[in-house]
């Protein structure tokens, strides 16, 4: 079996994402490593995103001015 034909950065992004190390990432069966990353998605889907705060507003959208922020640039 091949090697992911994957960049070394992308694979160390993914290898922290799903936690495993980086050389049973490498070695992993494509269709695993699919649905894996599938699970994983599905789970930040139902978590808050990342550019949003703890009022779980995104960050774009709190400007203080009552402007949206593409108006203030």
């Amino acid at each position: 079996m091949r090697p992911l034909q994957i960049s070394a950065d992308t694979a160390v992004k993914l290898a922290e994402k799903l936690r495993i190390p980086i050389e049973q990432l490498m070695h992993m069966p494509q269709h695993i490593l699919l649905a894996k990353l599938a699970e994983l998605a599905k789970e930040e889907g139902a978590a808050p995103t990342a550019s949003a705060d703890e009022s779980g507003e995104p960050a774009e959208r709190k400007s203080g001015t009552g402007e949206s922020a593409e108006d203030g640039e």
